[in-house]
């Protein structure tokens, strides 16, 4: 097998943050293997403490050992930018930002996402599997609420960073169910219900 490297750790910016154009963009051709894909959205803001512990060596290692071979990370304005990776045997994609996160949603295998409600939805009307990493630091702003209920009903995991490593390594995606589609309104409704709005 040939030397296979990670990037090195994930370093923050030294200067103003910019937008990035997609790094390496990969281009599946004939004769070319499909790669099996981890997409990685923190939303409009920030998450730096997701997408260091997503991109570290360790978490790596176990999405390689799970068959995944490719990890594209949308950082939004994080100060956290891992280096790019492109090898035969794993690639590792970065920006900031896109007009529509729906082409790297349509080819995810895996979806690791911020808890926000619009992720949320967008990624579950996929039907994607989903695992979504609460921001311990926003505590306050019921995202814990939302993703526990949404996991009670069997529709994603849910997880803090610490914890993310180990639920990758035991959680099982074939029992998760699809989420009804085309009910954004039933997905307001519960949201509200969720945050206190409604009893």
């Amino acid at each position: 097998m040939a030397d296979f490297r990670f990037p090195r750790s994930a370093r923050p910016l030294q200067h103003t943050w910019r937008p990035l154009r997609h790094i390496r963009p990969l281009r599946f051709g004939l004769g070319t293997r499909a790669m099996k894909c981890v997409f990685v959205t923190v939303g409009t803001t920030s998450f730096d403490d997701l997408v260091a512990c997503v991109s570290a060596h360790d978490t790596l290692q176990i999405l390689r050992s799970l068959g995944y071979s490719r990890l594209v990370l949308q950082i939004g304005r994080g100060k956290v930018v891992p280096e790019p990776l492109s090898t035969e045997s794993f690639a590792l994609d970065v920006y900031r930002y896109k007009d529509s996160l729906e082409e790297d949603l349509q080819k995810a295998d895996l979806v690791i996402s911020h808890a926000g409600a619009g992720s949320c939805l967008e990624t579950l009307e996929k039907r994607k599997p989903l695992v979504v990493v609460v921001n311990e630091k926003l505590m306050n702003n019921h995202q814990l609420e939302l993703a526990k209920q949404l996991h009670k009903d069997g529709h994603l995991f849910y997880c803090t960073c610490s914890t993310l490593p180990g639920l990758l390594q035991s959680m099982d995606l074939s029992t998760l169910k699809c989420f009804p589609p085309g009910q954004p309104e039933k997905f307001s409704a519960f949201l509200d219900k969720v945050v206190g709005l409604q009893k």
